[in-house]
């Protein structure tokens, strides 16, 4: 890995990270048991779509910042028109 090079590359790569943890993905879990009772069905779906949106949402701010990563990232990509 390279040295920080911008405050944009150090939230991208914040971000890869929470999308990859396996403590966040543990986290998770320990909330669903929180928030989701068993055989609660609506409670289910809402915490799934929940889940999938937080989840699109870092998706889409890390992919908004590969066109300012170091031209040396692995990842780096030219921003399109």
């Amino acid at each position: 890995m390279t040295r920080i090079r911008t405050v944009t590359h150090g939230e991208y790569e914040i971000l890869q990270v929470l999308l990859d943890s396996d403590l966040i993905a543990n986290a998770l879990v320990d909330l669903k048991y929180q928030m989701v009772p068993e055989n609660d069905e609506v409670a289910e779906k809402r915490w799934a779509s929940s889940v999938a949106s937080v989840a699109q949402y870092m998706q889409n701010m890390s992919e908004r910042r590969l066109h300012r990563l170091p031209k040396n990232h692995p990842r780096y990509k030219e921003k399109s028109a």
